[in-house]
């Protein structure tokens, strides 16, 4: 059982898992399993490990979000992604977007220089008897390794389809019918925004519906994570459901003219120095051509290159709260620990979260200690409840980071406005983090202090 961890899938949450067991203070070795480039996916392009498959936003940096208390756990557990991000980070508004390149590259580099662990480049299709080991195999785990999860858990694997927004070459976008601007005039206009008047909003909901779409398989129901949805599946719910979602107007006037447009597409810088260009929520499964013909009636987009077109693609996930225990081991297999989106988070900081998370686990049954779990008011403590015990009223899915799981606010002094209410429980999650980490974190760090990863990286 001591012998090494192993760690199956080189994603956000196994590349977390990997590095914080081999830090240089915990010395735990690893052996992580990564199957590019002898298996590729539908999905991946190249073999580097934390390679980012769709959107190159980690989601949200301003103060009083979900996201960024969520992010402000793991920095204090030193997060290898969240390092990796600040150091390829490219201007995108409120939002911790990357460098995608960088971002993998810093990632690959950090562990295959790191002595502690080994990278093996193989398809791992069983799990072990009696090693510890964390499945981090991501949504597009191959079929053996799927199959083998479903026997041991008893029951067949669910799944949704994820889709990936289209990629455009900067110069190839005409910036006179452009302009740059944030939302709710925020002073960087880091956004680049294609403004619709009314009719070619009408034409744009009208391609989107006649358009030919990919067929989904005949043996597989079409499922969509809700902020991951096909823009054509959004257009179909009602006419004005993408001016009123994606291409909501609000906060971002024209300045050329002044007004408000009817619509605007927002496109967000993919890298530094920019050179393409993301088409923000345009998700789509229409088929290529189509997706060239309709999105070039965009103004701005004429004669807009893309680098990536959308598409989507299989993701598995498991039933947690029926099958792992609160430290993510499963019930039956409590060697076996699973993280990342096959858990049921949604989203690359989310699923890194939970490799941080079962590390933590292991590495206290490695050592025979306990570490407590953080209370509910932590972000951390919210996101591992809806994932091992479901507290929802709604069917188990796919859940992003939100402040519908935290505790609702205890605000006695009159009513408060949303604002009030999440600085009060932005507050308060940093005051029940900072209690956890007091008693937790020197078991861990082994009484060196907790840093912050954008001044140095606790597991280098």
């Amino acid at each position: 059982m001591k012998k090494e961890v192993l760690v199956i899938g080189g994603g956000m949450a196994g590349v977390e898992a990997a590095a914080f067991l081999s830090a240089r203070t915990r010395g735990i070795p690893v052996r992580l399993v990564e199957m590019r480039p002898q298996v590729q996916t539908p999905a991946h392009k190249t073999d580097r490990l934390g390679e980012l498959v769709c959107s190159n936003s980690l989601g949200s940096e301003s103060k009083n979000t979900a996201s960024s208390i969520l992010k402000r756990e793991m920095m204090g557990l030193g997060s290898l992604i969240l390092d990796a991000a600040y150091k390829s980070k490219v201007p995108a508004g409120s939002a911790l977007s990357v460098d995608r390149e960088q971002f993998s590259q810093i990632i690959t580099r950090s562990i295959e220089e790191n002595p502690n662990i080994v990278v093996d480049r193989s398809e791992y299709t069983d799990l072990p008897q009696d090693q510890l080991c964390i499945v981090a195999s991501g949504p597009l785990t191959s079929p053996a390794l799927s199959k083998k999860l479903a026997q041991c858990l008893g029951q067949e694997s669910l799944y949704f389809y994820d889709s990936i927004s289209p990629i455009i070459e900067a110069d190839s976008i005409d910036l006179s019918q452009t302009y740059f601007a944030n939302r709710y005039d925020q002073e960087q206009g880091d956004y680049l925004n294609c403004p619709l008047s009314k009719s070619q909003y009408d034409e744009l909901i009208e391609d989107l519906l006649q358009s030919e779409k990919v067929p989904v398989h005949n043996f597989e129901e079409l499922k969509c994570f809700e902020s991951c949805m096909p823009i054509e599946v959004m257009a179909s719910r009602g006419h004005k459901s993408l001016s009123f979602g994606p291409m909501k107007p609000v906060g971002l006037e024209d300045p050329k003219t002044g007004k408000r447009p009817y619509a605007v597409l927002q496109l967000r810088r993919e890298n530094d120095p920019t050179t393409m260009y993301n088409m923000v929520g345009f998700q789509s499964r229409m088929k290529w051509p189509e997706q060239k013909r309709v999105f070039r009636k965009i103004p701005g987009l004429q004669n807009a290159q893309f680098v990536r077109m959308g598409s989507m693609h299989r993701n598995t996930y498991i039933e947690s709260p029926k099958v792992l225990n609160a430290d993510l081991s499963i019930k039956n297999r409590p060697n076996v620990f699973v993280a990342g989106q096959l858990t049921g988070v949604e989203g690359y900081v989310e699923s890194a979260a939970t490799g941080i998370w079962a590390a933590l686990q292991i590495y206290a049954r490695w050592n025979d200690i306990e570490i407590d779990r953080p209370d509910e008011n932590t972000a951390y403590g919210s996101l591992l409840r809806v994932i091992t015990t479901h507290p929802l009223k709604s069917q188990f899915s796919p859940m992003n980071m939100n402040f519908g799981i935290f505790p609702p606010a205890d605000i006695r002094q009159g009513r408060k406005g949303r604002k009030e209410r999440r600085q009060h429980m932005d507050d308060r999650a940093k005051q029940s983090f900072e209690t956890w980490t007091a008693l937790n974190a020197g078991k861990v760090f082994h009484d060196e202090k907790v840093r912050d990863p954008r001044c140095q990286l606790q597991a280098s």
